[in-house]
């Protein structure tokens, strides 16, 4: 019989962060890694100065990237240990998805306070 009152999940939310950090993850990260890592070192694109990329991580649209670099593939990543557990038979119940998704949040605060600190 099914029932006609379920329990609600929260388990959307966290499957909606998981995938927006692997999204962020494989697409954003390799090329953010390419031009700070490889481009600019080899002076194949301009050298930006301290300055120029404080202005940058302060504006609207270069916060909301520093905090998507920090805390999206955070949360997939804990997403992926929290359900890794389960695949390892190691149940650890309520306290491992709050220390996990705690993790995970802990991260995010701290981007968003280091970018209100620049």
């Amino acid at each position: 019989m099914i029932n006609q009152n379920p329990r609600r999940s929260d388990e959307p939310i966290w499957w909606g962060l998981f995938g927006a950090g692997g999204t962020w993850f494989a697409m954003i990260t390799p090329v953010t890694i390419l031009v700070l890592g490889i481009l600019i070192p080899f002076g194949v694109i301009d050298k930006i100065s301290y300055k120029e990329a404080a202005t940058f991580a302060t504006s609207f649209i270069g916060a909301l990237f520093v905090i998507g670099t920090l805390a999206l593939p955070m949360w997939h990543a804990m997403h992926r240990l929290h359900h890794g557990m389960h695949d390892l038979k190691i149940h650890s119940g309520v306290l491992g998805k709050v220390i996990c998704y705690g993790i995970a949040a802990l991260i995010s605060a701290l981007a968003i306070i280091f970018i209100f600190m620049i």
